[in-house]
Formats: C-alpha cells, structure tokens, sequence
C-alpha cells in the first residue's frame, strides 16, 4: 500500500518491504515519515520483492527498509540500498520478559550470529535462554522445530520467525519495537538524502565530462571503466551508456598495446588520426586506485600551439611606423606608396632595396600595419649587428642544453615568434653563408628547427628583407646565395636617397624639428606646429637642399637635432629664426660640401659607389682637407682614395 502518491516528488522514496508483524508495525509508523518521504509499504518479500522492485523501472525507491533475513536477502540481489531493522538491547530486554511469562524454557532466534553484545546481557542479568540463529527460510523452519524438539515454551525473533513459532503450538514475542522501526526510517532518510546528493554530485561530474573537448576515460585498478565521455566513446565506436564496467581492453582491443605502461603522454594513432594520450593517477582513499586517460586530438594541440604563440606578443614585436610618417611628396616617393599598399595585400616576400637611412624598416613596418597580419607580431632583426653564432640562436632558437649557456627550457627565436605576423630581416646581405641555407629551407618549408633539436616547428610567418647592398655583386663574389636571391626577390621596392628628393628635403626637416621640440620643453612655445617648423628653418633652406645627404633620413635627423638644442638654448624672439651662422657651428659639413648632384635616377651601383664618394668627402671635410688623416680614419689607402673620389 502507499502512504504517499507524489508521484515526481523531489522528497525520497523509501520502500518498507515486509510480510506478517512488520508490515503492520510498517503501516502504523509510515504516516509519520509522510511529510519527509514518499513511504510505500510492500507486503513482499524475497524473490516477490525483488521483482516488485525491478518491475518499478524509474518509479525504484531511494532506499528500502526490511527485516533480517529479507533485508539480507534484498542486499545481494538489488542495486538499491537496503537499510536492516537491528533491534536494540532494550527491545531484546522487553521481549525476553515477555516471553517469560508465556513459559518457562525460552529461546532468542536471530537472523545470522546472535550478537555477543547480547549474550553478554542474558548472562549479566541472569536470564536463562536458549540462543538460536538461521541464515535462510528453510533454516528457520528447521530452527523452529528443532527448539519445539527441545520442550522450548516460548520464542522471541522476527516477524517470519514468531509465525511459525505460533503454527508449531510455542508462544511467539516479535523482537522488533516501534523504536526500532523508527531508527531503520531515519538511518533510511539519511541514506537517501546522501545517495542523492552523491547522485547529483555525479550528474555534474558526468555534465563536466561530457562537455570537455578532450576524451576522457576514468579506469579502475583492474582497468575496468568507471566513466568515460561521449567524445571519447564516438572515437572508440562504443557505447558510452553500456561501457561502465566494461574492461577498456575488451571495449577497445587496439588501445591495449598502444597506451602508455606508466604516467606521461604518448602519441597514438587511432581511426586514422593521431592523439596525444596522457596518463595520470586516479586517487582513491590516499592512494592511486585507477587511471585518467585523456585523448587530445593531436591537430587541436597544433592549433592551441599556434593561438597562443601568435598571443604572445611583447611591445618590440610591434610595429610604431604607418605609411603616413613616411613624408615627401615627389614622384618616386608616392610610387613607394604604392607599392607599400599594393605588395600589403599579398604574403609575397619582399625585398627593400636603398641606402642606409632612407627608411627601409618605417616601409616594411608600414606595409605589416596595412596587411592582414596586422594583429599579430612585427619582429625585425639587423642581421649585421650579430655573431654567427649568437644571430645563428637569435633566428632558430635552442633547446636546453643545446650549448654551455643555453637557458634552460631552452628558448623560441625570433622566426618562431613572427609567427602569423611578420619577419623583418634587415641587412639580409651580411648575413652569414651557413645561416643563408638554414633561412632558404625556412623559406622553403615554412618550418624551424631550434639548435639541439631534430623535431621542425611549423610558421606561418611573411618574410621583408632589406639590404643597402647590391646582392648580384655578392652572388658574383660567393657572398650571397644565388637561390636565396631569388627567393627573397618576389617583390621588390626601391627606396630612393635623399639627395635625389630635394624637393622633401624641407617637409621632412620641418617634421624633424617639430618632433624635436615635442621632445623638447624650451622649444615647445617656439616651435609649436609644422608652420613655426617651417619658417624657422627657411633661412637655411638652400644648404640643406643642397647638401647631398650621404646618411640620407638619418643624417638629416642628426642636424635636426643639433638645430633643436642650439635653439633651445638661443635667446630671442619666438619668431627668431635659425640662421645661416648657427648652421655653420652646428654643421659645418654642409657649408663645405658644395659638390654638384647628379640630376635623374640613378642605378643601385651607380647609388652606392655615390655614397662611398660622399662619406669620403664628409671624412675629408672633418680632417681639414688632410687625406692622410682621412684615409687613416677610413681605414683605405690614398689610391683608394682617389679612386672612390673619381668612379669611371
């Protein structure tokens, strides 16, 4: 019968299965517990309870409660928890002196070994009676009747017992009280109560599970499977459901030999792809009691590898120049732009060709802020400022103890951390021989191998090269490789020398200098905006114009600056401007080159035999006119000398 119909009731169900006696002492306790359980008293037992319960489907109790032998009996056949009504001493005491008045020879019959707890409280309260047990119905038949045998008047036990106690003429006292009735359905509610909080812990674990983007299998010490998520059972072909207490091995004979025999990670092939398997302890009470398995697809760690490289971005990775700091207005300039705009849109490689201080870096930094690699890193490296060596680990990277000096955990080089961004090589053409090979492969494959190390590293990276220097003459001489040329040679821009943009030469000093005084306090009210700049200069127009600009941009940024700090310190008006005077002090090199320029485009040979020609001079210029001391500084002789001064 139910006590309470809730059906969906969030409160727990508890069965209270039992025949004769216990279930009328069930029927007069279950109303008490109907405000905290949904009670249904089952007036079965055994086998009949054990398929009363199976044929409940999603409607099976909580917990169950029910006497010795059925509750033991339930135990070994359900999976449900059954809690046993385990009378107290007190009740045993209450129907021990019941039973004394009802005859003379007594005898306590208990489901398995009667406790010494109570013979030891028949013995202290003198209480002669015989001690009984049984484990099975048949059992207790045979016990009844064996006792009868013995002239045994009257019998305490459970209900089952009493029964036939009464059917073989003895008297019957039913062991069980009310108390203890009520102690088996509270000890149930706590069983419930906790088997549902275990089951819900369980439910998020599994949700957990499920929703991991790995797969996951959780094995006993008998590499049996206690959990395992739905991404791991698809690859596997099984059924995650049915797969609980299954062996892995049997679930999946081909994983036998390829798992790792102790903790770490391997790499195993399975249904034509390839995953990165890590093993680890499963701890139970203290110890490792299983084993977690995870399966990590080995393209996903590729792909996590190349997020978070591309994430990794420090400030100096980052490009500061955008196409509009590059000043001027002539014509070779906007055909510069151009291209910077046109070559953005491709990955091509790209060669930047132009004298030293024409602004090679401010280009290739342009063109990366305007492509669509602007969002990741801008790395740039002089490949003339290193050793082999040292440029040799700088580019690749090392593994730990690949040298004495390696760092340990080793270190990612400079192409690794260009990454989906860009790769700036200036000075390509002194880089040396050995490492012009290892670069061509890089160009090649799009992978690195650090030093030390034989497993390559695949980049996705936009190479930018740029040299001051003729390449073709290293390729003539045997210091350039012909084939790295020609890969590096896809695009091309020409940067052309200052000394042909006279007509830029003032827009970018005016520039300069406002730079300068943004920099600058004193100068700030005096050279407030490109306006000021420009007028401020004005009056030495003609020699800055005229003055052929061997160190071209950079040079001009090095007399901008001297102007900025005679400025700061002159007095005077605001509008006082620089004079031809001040310009002698602070830069006599202009005033004494007076040599004519060239008019028209020049080739790159032509430009940089030009430039030789113009530092000499500079040299000259400094030493007084003394070519001893000029040729001394220069490290060259005096036929040199004349001949650099006097190209064919």
């Amino acid at each position: 019968m139910s006590i309470s119909t809730a059906v969906s009731s969030p409160r727990p169900r508890v069965w209270a299965m039992g025949i004769s006696r216990l279930r009328d002492l069930f029927v007069d306790i279950a109303s008490e517990y109907a405000g905290r359980a949904d009670v249904r008293v089952v007036p079965r037992g055994f086998g009949d309870a054990v398929q009363e319960i199976e044929a409940a489907g999603s409607e099976r109790p909580d917990v169950i409660v029910a006497g010795g032998s059925n509750g033991a009996y339930l135990r070994t056949r359900v999976d449900v928890p059954v809690v046993v009504i385990a009378p107290t001493g007190f009740d045993v005491m209450q129907a021990l002196a019941r039973a004394r008045r009802d005859g003379d020879s007594v005898a306590l019959v208990t489901h398995g070994e009667t406790p010494d707890e109570v013979k030891r409280f028949a013995a202290a309260y003198g209480i002669d009676v015989i001690f009984a047990s049984y484990r099975s119905t048949e059992d207790a038949q045979q016990c009844v009747h064996a006792l009868r045998e013995r002239g045994v008047d009257a019998v305490v036990g459970p209900g089952h017992v009493t029964d036939l106690a009464e059917r073989a003429g003895m008297a019957a006292v039913f062991v069980y009280s009310r108390a203890s009735v009520r102690g088996a359905f509270d000890t149930a509610l706590d069983v419930a109560h906790a088997t549902r909080a275990e089951g819900v812990r369980r439910q998020r674990l599994d949700n957990l599970l499920q929703h991991l983007r790995d797969g996951v299998v959780a094995l006993d010490a008998q590499g049996r499977v206690e959990a395992i998520n739905q991404r791991l059972a698809g690859v596997l072909g099984i059924d995650a459901a049915n797969a609980a207490g299954m062996p892995l091995q049997q679930l999946a004979p081909e994983l036998s030999s390829a798992l790792p025999d102790t903790d770490g990670d391997t790499l195993v092939s399975l249904r034509g792809a390839s995953y990165l398997v890590h093993r680890g302890p499963l701890a139970g009470a203290g110890a490792a009691a299983g084993t977690v398995l995870t399966f990590q697809e080995s393209r996903a760690v590729e792909r996590l590898d190349r997020t978070l490289r591309s994430r990794q971005r420090v400030q100096q990775f980052t490009a500061r120049y955008q196409l509009d700091d590059l000043i001027g207005g002539c014509p070779s300039i906007e055909r510069v732009r151009t291209l910077v705009r046109r070559y953005a849109k491709s990955d091509a490689t790209v060669l930047i060709l132009g004298e030293s201080g024409t602004g090679k870096e401010m280009v290739a930094q342009s063109m990366h802020r305007l492509s669509a690699r602007r969002d990741f890193a801008f790395v740039a490296i002089n490949c003339g400022a290193f050793p082999e060596a040292l440029l040799e680990s700088e580019l690749f990277g090392y593994e730990e103890g690949a040298f004495t000096g390696a760092r340990k955990g080793g270190k990612a080089g400079l192409i690794e951390a260009a990454h989906r961004g860009t790769l700036f090589l200036d000075e390509i053409g002194e880089m040396p021989l050995p490492l012009q090979s290892r670069l061509l492969r890089v160009l090649q494959e799009r992978e690195v191998v650090r030093l030390g190390s034989t497993e390559p590293t695949r980049v996705d990276i936009r190479v930018v090269a740029a040299t001051h220097r003729a390449l073709t003459e290293g390729i003539e001489l045997g210091t350039f490789r012909a084939d790295l040329y020609y890969r590096l040679n896809i695009l091309s821009i020409a940067l052309p020398p200052l000394r042909e943009r006279t007509t830029d030469v003032m827009p970018l000093a005016a520039e300069l200098l406002l730079q300068a005084a943004a920099r600058e306090p004193r100068l700030a009210a005096r050279v407030p905006d490109l306006e000021a700049a420009t007028r401020v200069l004005a009056p030495v127009g003609e020699p800055l114009r005229r003055y052929a600009w061997p160190g071209n941009v950079r040079e001009l940024q090095n007399v901008i600056e001297r102007i900025a700090v005679e400025l700061a310190d002159a007095e005077g008006a605001a509008d006082d401007a620089f004079t031809r005077e001040m310009l002698d002090v602070v830069a006599p090199e202009l005033i004494a080159s007076a040599q004519p320029q060239k008019k028209g485009a020049l080739t790159l040979r032509e430009r940089s035999r030009h430039v030789e020609a113009d530092e000499i001079r500079a040299m000259l210029a400094a030493c007084g006119g003394d070519r001893d001391a000029a040729c001394k500084a220069l490290g060259i002789s005096k036929t040199t000398l004349w001949r650099k001064l006097n190209p064919a």
